[in-house]
């Protein structure tokens, strides 16, 4: 998996950097199809906007965008924001269907309330 750090209008210190680095790579964890991920730092005046994409099996992206005044603290709203996402991406292709049939179930209902 690769973590990309993109920087616009100025530069990411290298410990934020080992930060991103270690965290991203976190990602990981709740989903192996990660592919790469991508964080772009965008510097304006005193604010800093986060851009987090993680792309999923080279066609599904999940994108988290955050505005802060540090870099550090907005990378760390942002990841938390992915977090959420991934797992709700991971609920949906998780396999819910049920073993027994609707009317399976109606039927078994209808012979517990019966012999009540």
């Amino acid at each position: 998996m690769q973590v990309s750090i993109t920087s616009r209008h100025g530069t990411v210190r290298d410990d934020v950097r080992e930060h991103v680095n270690q965290k991203a790579e976190k990602l990981v964890r709740f989903l192996d199809t990660v592919s790469e991920i991508d964080v772009t730092f965008d510097f304006q005046s005193n604010r800093v906007d986060v851009e987090l994409l993680v792309e999923i099996e080279g066609y599904h992206t999940i994108v988290a965008h955050v505005e802060g005044e540090d870099a550090r603290s907005s990378f760390d709203r942002a990841l938390h924001k992915m977090e959420h996402q991934v797992h709700r991406y991971k609920e949906k292709q998780r396999d819910h269907r049920h073993t027994t049939s609707v009317s399976e179930a109606t039927r078994s209902a209808e012979e517990r309330s019966e012999t009540e």
